[in-house]
């Protein structure tokens, strides 16, 4: 009898939907979701094809590139999970550009977001700043324009027949227009673009980008204006090239009343692309939750919040490398270098091809000798040879790269050649790391390559969102022209070092679709 009623009840019982997690995998890009695997597929290729958009247009070669520089997108919950994920509200998706593997966040559901903006359209926003600080690694563009290219390609539409709508006006930026021009092309030009407000930056710097980039009689200009400013001449001295800026003023104002014209790539243009899918192990489904969580980034204590979930979903799967090494980043970000190096032995004893394994082994390692002031070569060596057997495993991961380089940040020792050569390597592959750009132009300085340190400098200053580095690269691009390598080394050793894979906090959310 009981034995009856307690499958009566079981059978009665609300079970949770169960997870189908999947992994879609193309050229340039990694897409995780809670979906089946068409859908999944689907929005792989969609984005797919809009990175051939972006070449297309801009003549850059279309190689597949590593899989660890490949944009990990996370297509997870609703608009309320990405504001607690981000911490910040009227927020429908953001993006974090970094060595240790570049992250984006966006909802499900495909509607419109916050203000208007489709969770799509935020992406393709974003997605365009990473393909600006990947390809165009030493471009210092201005503000204006790096908001504009973006908000430019935000609005493109992939149609079903295959045709793709570029160009269009981003009509979430409708109200900044509602009382003429947010803001004249002359202040965006040679004004302080500090005092504008965000939202008009956004929306004047995308009318300005889109009449320079279609509009005929003004071809060319903008390019010379580029190139003036990147020689090193101000702003107001580059600007003559468009006329009189009066004039422009009223040109722009006219440009964007007069209705503005989009492209239409007719279908085949661009061609479909090939995507891999695969549906994600249980180990690795029972892992998602802790995943999108700490690849966001967390600190100590948000890291400690998370660590119960992290072992109780890893304890089912101890000898399941991606589950522990999971668990290793999560013990290691918690403060816990003995757990995390526990966790990474045993994701590397499972699978000795185990990047993450090897390289949480090698940091969990270099934080107990930190901590017990361990400066010895013998230890440091031991410490090294994980994030050699890491590069060794795939050789166009960056952040095995860097940490080896950082292994030589320790009394006693100077980097060797080889090390300064691992982290100049690192910034190749993942330019978009401000923290990471500024260790390479220190190195660069320390070596007496002052043009290409002024270079590597120049797109931090000009970052949209680049905080204190942004100052500092400013500050040092201005000595590195005035008293040369000494005068930049000595004010740069007396402030503190933004580490790699520092982003300020202060990134685009997605709110303001970039």
């Amino acid at each position: 009898m009981i034995r009856m009623i307690v499958a009566a009840l079981v059978a009665l019982w609300p079970v949770a939907a169960q997870a189908e997690w999947h992994e879609a995998r193309s050229d340039h890009f990694i897409v995780y979701a809670d979906d089946p695997a068409a859908e999944v597929a689907r929005y792989a290729e969609r984005l797919e094809r809009f990175d051939r958009v972006l070449r297309l247009l801009t003549k850059m070669p279309a190689e597949p590139i590593a899989v660890p520089n490949r944009v990990n997108v996370y297509v997870t919950g609703d608009l309320s999970t990405i504001t607690k994920l981000v911490g910040q509200r009227n927020v429908a998706g953001f993006y974090i550009p970094r060595a240790a593997g570049s992250v984006a966040f966006v909802p499900e559901y495909s509607g419109n977001g916050t203000n208007g903006i489709d969770p799509q359209q935020v992406l393709f926003h974003e997605y365009t700043h990473h393909f600006m600080l990947t390809n165009w690694a030493e471009a210092a563009f201005p503000i204006w324009f790096v908001e504009g290219f973006a908000e430019f390609f935000a609005p493109t539409r992939l149609r079903d027949d295959g045709s793709i709508e570029v160009a269009r006006p981003p009509m979430y930026r409708a109200r900044q227009f509602q009382t003429g021009m947010p803001v004249s092309a002359t202040t965006l030009l040679t004004g302080d673009v500090d005092k504008i407000d965000r939202g008009a930056l956004y929306a004047g710097g995308w009318a300005l980008t889109h009449m320079m980039l279609l509009d005929t009689t003004r071809r060319g200009q903008m390019d010379r204006f580029m190139r003036a400013v990147a020689g090193g001449q101000s702003a107001t001295k580059a600007a003559e090239v468009f006329g009189d800026l009066k004039q422009l003023d009223r040109d722009l104002a006219r440009y964007v009343r007069s209705g503005l014209r989009y492209t239409i790539m007719p279908p085949g243009t661009i061609t479909k692309a090939d995507v891999t899918v695969r549906a994600l192990t249980p180990a690795e489904a029972a892992m998602m939750p802790v995943r999108i969580r700490a690849k966001r980034g967390v600190d100590r204590t948000q890291a400690l919040a998370l660590l119960p979930l992290a072992q109780r979903a890893a304890t089912p799967y101890p000898n399941d490398a991606t589950a522990q090494a999971l668990l290793a980043e999560v013990e290691y970000d918690a403060g816990n270098f003995a757990a995390a190096e526990a966790a990474a032995r045993r994701a590397v004893a499972t699978d000795p091809k185990s990047v993450d394994g090897h390289t949480y082994l090698g940091m969990a390692q270099m934080a107990q000798a930190r901590a017990a002031k361990d400066a010895s070569p013998e230890r440091w060596r031991a410490v090294r040879r994980s994030f050699l057997a890491a590069n060794a495993i795939e050789n166009d991961d960056p952040e095995p790269l860097l940490l080896y380089y950082q292994t030589y940040q320790v009394p006693g020792q100077t980097p060797t050649a080889n090390a300064r050569d691992a982290l100049l390597r690192a910034h190749l592959l993942a330019p978009q790391d401000r923290g990471l750009r500024m260790q390479a132009a220190r190195i660069l300085l320390e070596t007496g390559r002052l043009d290409e340190a002024r270079r590597v400098l120049g797109p931090v200053a000009y970052s949209p969102h680049g905080g204190r580095s942004a100052a500092l690269a400013q500050r040092l691009i201005g000595l590195i022209d005035n008293g040369g390598a000494k005068a930049a080394l000595d004010h740069w050793r007396g402030k503190p070092q933004p580490a790699a894979n520092d982003t300020d906090e202060d990134d685009d959310k997605g709110g303001n679709a970039g």
